[in-house]
């Protein structure tokens, strides 16, 4: 067989996207052949044995892929294992039999649509930051917000040093001494919202994500996930529309 990148190799069998694959190479965690591998690296998957933190991996090009939309709940980390021993949405997964990983993030304290999948090529596409595909939440915040506020927030924002994409943003009503706000966005930095609302005056008291373009939440009852239709995968793919 032709020898391949090493990226690529994660990409097809689907355990890491490309960019992250390069983080883990150049943390060290990944062997080729018992030795520690480069950004660069070509290998034979017929014949070399590649190694991911301590676990041999097998060459799956071409193995089915699972596409899932979990509901996330609040109080569980986006990663498949946790240093602290905080509660992660693998345990949610378990019974699907087969490991896959999430794609983007979600922060511990935030709930709702989370994609998982075992396809690294997907991955790739919708963590870059060019990807097209818009993502909607539903923000409760303390108190009453004025038009000045939803203005500032419809702004783009300057957050480590890059200047975010405008996001759109509105109200949705009043409850309980909250009101509710539809945001918009169509790249998502670092706990971005939580960041905007705090530079606004805002307190956020649950943010929820509700829809990744035209791939909804639904009723998915909290902390349950289901299989992704073959027109939602489709549609994520950039083949056609949903």
């Amino acid at each position: 067989m032709e020898p391949i990148r090493l990226q690529k190799f994660f990409t097809d069998c689907g355990v890491l996207s490309r960019r992250a694959a390069e983080e883990e190479i150049r943390a060290g965690h990944v062997l080729v052949n018992g030795n520690v591998a480069q950004i660069g690296d070509k290998i034979d998957p017929e014949r070399d044995l590649v190694e991911y933190r301590g676990k041999p991996l097998k060459y799956q090009k071409n193995a089915q892929r699972h596409y899932i939309l979990l509901n996330k709940p609040r109080g569980f980390v986006t990663t498949l294992s946790d240093e602290k021993g905080r509660p992660t949405v693998a345990t949610l997964v378990e019974k699907l039999g087969v490991r896959v990983y999430p794609v983007g993030r979600l922060d511990m304290d935030s709930d709702g649509l989370l994609l998982l999948t075992d396809d690294g090529a997907l991955t790739e596409r919708l963590t870059h930051p060019r990807h097209e595909i818009p993502k909607l939440y539903t923000v409760t915040v303390k108190g009453e917000v004025t038009n000045q506020q939803i203005q500032a927030l419809n702004e783009p924002f300057v957050l480590d040093g890059y200047r975010t994409l405008p996001a759109k943003v509105h109200r949705m009503g009043r409850r309980e001494g909250s009101t509710l706000l539809s945001v918009e966005l169509r790249e998502g930095r670092n706990r971005q919202i939580r960041r905007m609302c705090e530079a606004v005056g805002l307190r956020i008291t649950q943010l929820t994500r509700v829809a990744m373009g035209t791939i909804k939440l639904g009723q998915l009852p909290v902390g349950q996930y289901r299989h992704l239709t073959a027109e939602e995968v489709t549609y994520l793919k950039g083949e056609k529309k949903a």
